[in-house]
């Protein structure tokens, strides 16, 4: 079964929201932040909101397996020099994973942090120690661990990098990855040898650690290291090779989650206001690459 969603919001109706919001795509899984990704403000969860959520989600036919939640940015485990801001991102991360256990969502999606300065193979060891601290204080969530695509100094940029950070966790049952097609492309993996890519994957982490996929296309070449998304087609992994991430059988049951940008609305302006989803989700349903998509979203959306 295909289970194809997108970020969507969470915001004063909270999981609420969040499912009509990914209803309105025609989602059957979704993304979101439990408050904005670049800051620490966090409602207390409304059991009464979250009730309705799932009747909503029951509904519709969205289970909460296919729920995914996405920590903020600005929590970084792998930087240590300064102990306050380090202990922060342990602390904030270990909130969320509560939240999340409130909401009865089973993953949660991490950068798993920058070096700035310091030795990657150090960095990495905070990483995994931050990470043994916070997990300990659950048992019900698993962190997955985002590719990233290198700009910077990210951590988790190769199968290396993730082998290594997963090795070094007591609760393995709670640890995965989120695979994101932009982020690979960025970091130098050919999407169009991605089954490749998926055979050295289960050779040294095992594919059974993919818990989410991240769909965008990208704007940068292949190993540019920027992460920029794209629309579906219209970036530098092409419209096809994304559709066999989508499809691809090993990956049946992982739910994938779009993240592309939004489209302006004018071909003039550079403002992103309108969500591609509801349009993408029909293209991925159909396996037909839609040129005219943007046109399409400009008119449904200015009506």
């Amino acid at each position: 079964m295909l289970i194809i969603g997108s970020h969507v919001s969470f915001s004063k109706d909270q999981l609420l929201g969040s499912v009509k919001e990914a209803i309105s795509y025609g989602s059957n899984a979704f993304m979101f932040y439990t408050g904005a990704p670049q800051n620490t403000v966090r409602s207390s969860i409304d059991d009464y909101k979250t009730i309705e959520a799932y009747n909503l989600m029951q509904e519709n036919k969205i289970a909460l397996e296919h729920v995914v939640c996405h920590a903020p940015y600005i929590i970084n485990l792998a930087n240590n020099k300064e102990l306050d801001k380090y202990r922060f991102s342990i602390d904030f991360l270990i909130k969320e994973l509560e939240r999340c256990a409130l909401l009865g969502i089973k993953n949660i999606v991490l950068h798993p942090g920058s070096a700035v300065g310091l030795d990657r193979v150090d960095a990495l060891k905070n990483i995994i120690y931050a990470l043994n601290l916070a997990l300990d204080t659950t048992d019900s969530v698993t962190v997955c661990l985002e590719t990233m695509a290198g700009k910077g100094t990210e951590l988790g940029i190769d199968l290396d990098e993730m082998s290594t950070l997963i090795d070094g966790i007591n609760k393995k049952e709670l640890i995965g990855v989120c695979l994101d097609t932009c982020h690979l492309n960025d970091s130098g993996v050919s999407i169009e040898k991605f089954d490749e890519y998926l055979n050295e994957f289960d050779k040294k982490i095992g594919i059974d650690k993919i818990k989410v996929v991240h769909i965008n296309d990208s704007k940068n070449a292949l190993g540019s290291h920027k992460d920029r998304h794209e629309l579906l087609g219209f970036g530098t992994i092409g419209f096809d090779n994304l559709m066999n991430v989508i499809y691809n059988p090993r990956l049946e049951n992982i739910p994938k989650i779009l993240e592309t940008p939004y489209v302006s609305k004018s071909e003039d302006a550079k403002e992103r206001d309108y969500p591609p989803y509801k349009f993408e989700i029909e293209e991925i349903r159909s396996r037909t690459f839609d040129e005219n998509i943007q046109t399409k979203i400009r008119e449904f959306y200015s009506k």
